[in-house]
């Protein structure tokens, strides 16, 4: 139970990566509050918040669109209310436009960078300024998980604005660990490589899922409870003086 009575947000919650990690979190005991623009599970199945409550414990879920001020705001203000103290968040929203830049108009580059960028800074500026007022409990007045990329550090073939938006959430980790490492907030990163959600579309051609079967050291691709165990550590209290770290979760893939 390593997030015994940790309140967590957890943005883009109800399907493939976010969903993960609210079901693993939940596991470890943790109240969870998850966040996403709608219920919908892109994947199928049962919405999050009847996975997350067939589990037991305390999780709710907030509609609310990172990338509106307004909503980010209510968001917080709900959990703080319903939960009292904030000591996870957990960045994972994020959306793709699936172009090269020739192709990428100006509505897609703007809403990926609304979603990605600019619902991270939403998010993390809206946490720091609650965790900042909350006494320090295990060596942490609380901790910031964001879902980077390997993206982020190579390119993202075809998803030109995606690739820039994972650059800057790796630039963002670094800068808020820095800034606050002194008032006891810790920022660190989860950079996924080649991950099976179960969704569809051009990342699952079967071209595609080819390439990244030989571009992979590792003998299968990665699947969300990866990602989930490694924001896991880096949301506990085992993560210790270790901060603005992007840790790679690619099955080697960076190493090779």
């Amino acid at each position: 139970m390593r997030l015994q009575n940790k309140t967590v947000i957890i943005t883009g919650a109800s399907s493939g990566i976010g969903r993960a990690i609210a079901i693993r979190f939940m596991e470890e005991g943790a109240n969870i509050v998850a966040v996403d623009i709608s219920k919908d599970v892109v994947e199928g199945g049962r919405p999050v918040i009847e996975a997350l409550h067939a589990i037991g414990g305390n999780a709710i879920f907030l509609r609310g669109d990172v990338a509106s001020s307004a909503d980010v705001g209510r968001v917080f203000a709900e959990a703080q209310t319903c939960f009292g103290r904030i000591d996870v968040l957990v960045n994972n929203a994020a959306i793709h436009a699936p172009t090269p830049l020739a192709e990428t108009e100006e509505a897609e580059w703007d809403r990926v960078m609304d979603v990605n960028l600019k619902g991270a800074f939403l998010c993390s500026r809206a946490a720091v300024r609650i965790m900042l007022e909350q006494e320090i409990v295990d060596e942490a007045r609380g901790r910031i998980v964001n879902i980077a990329s390997q993206h982020g550090m190579v390119s993202a073939p075809s998803d030109f604005a995606y690739g820039v938006s994972k650059a800057g959430i790796a630039y963002m980790t670094k800068q808020i660990a820095a800034d606050y490492a002194a008032q006891n907030i810790i920022c660190n990163a989860v950079a996924p490589g080649k991950v099976l959600t179960g969704k569809g579309g051009r990342a699952v051609l079967p071209e595609m899922l080819e390439y990244s079967r030989q571009r992979t050291p590792m003998p299968r691709l990665g699947t969300p409870t990866d990602v989930a165990n490694a924001a896991l550590f880096l949301a506990s209290n085992e993560c210790t003086y270790i901060t603005g770290h992007n840790l790679l979760v690619d099955g080697g893939w960076m190493a090779a």
